[in-house]
């Protein structure tokens, strides 16, 4: 992300240039990194623009010139150590002042101020980025929250899931054994309405057995008094 600076106070937009760079960048040892520097000015590019880079040393209070671009021409400083190492990479007619640094060591931490003048738009204020040389370079936050909230959605509908399958199981447990009950229920109705049909169907029988061992019965009791009429008549 480009970190704007704002123009000095009391100063008209118009009359301000305003310098880009990152906050912050990564590098490893012995790879490069690039050191984006870009501008916007109410004037059009002069041939007089400049672009100068410092540098501040990780706890260091000094500041010191690696670079300069004048008249058309980059001069990287011969002396420091960045000779050798510092690649331009830049184009002031397209608003760009990057440049590149070769072969970083742990040396290389910290602050490089970018600062740029376009006669006659020459007031505004410098802009800074943060160098960093890790072995490795380090995992960045926001990936670590990204991870740990990606993780945390997961989980959760990882969870949801279970639930939602535990919960469709049981349902579904539950219909069957619904059914189960249902089909004892209607079996059980089933043989009752069959007994009941069976009762139905003997009652009258009995009945018709009773009548007949009645009849039977008084048939046998007439006849044996009829019996004893006549043997009471032979005797007289």
């Amino acid at each position: 992300m480009l970190m704007p600076f704002c123009p000095l106070a009391g100063l008209s937009p118009t009359l301000a240039i305003h310098v880009y760079t990152h906050r912050e960048v990564y590098g490893t040892v012995g790879s490069h990194v690039t050191l984006s520097c870009s501008f916007w000015s109410s004037e059009w590019i002069s041939e007089d623009i400049s672009i100068t880079w410092h540098f501040q040393a990780e706890g260091s209070r000094d500041s010191t010139s690696i670079f300069h671009y004048a008249k058309g021409q980059p001069y990287i400083d011969d002396v420091g150590t960045f000779k050798e190492r510092m690649e331009w990479v830049g184009n002031p007619y397209r608003k760009d002042g990057s440049i590149v640094i070769h072969n970083l060591d742990y040396t290389d931490n910290g602050t490089f101020t970018c600062d740029v003048k376009n006669p006659p738009d020459i007031v505004g204020k410098s802009s800074q980025v943060t160098l960093y040389v890790f072995e490795k370079v380090p995992t960045r936050y926001g990936v670590v929250l990204g991870s740990i909230i990606g993780g945390a959605l997961l989980l959760v509908i990882v969870v949801v899931v279970l639930v939602y399958l535990i919960r469709y199981c049981w349902f579904r447990r539950q219909a069957a054994l619904q059914r189960r009950l249902s089909t004892m229920e209607k079996g059980k109705l089933q043989r009752s309405a069959k007994d009941a049909s069976k009762r139905s169907r003997q009652a009258p029988v009995l009945y018709a057995m009773l009548d007949h061992s009645r009849s039977t019965k008084a048939a046998s009791e007439k006849k044996a008094k009829g019996v004893l009429g006549d043997s009471r008549k032979e005797k007289k």
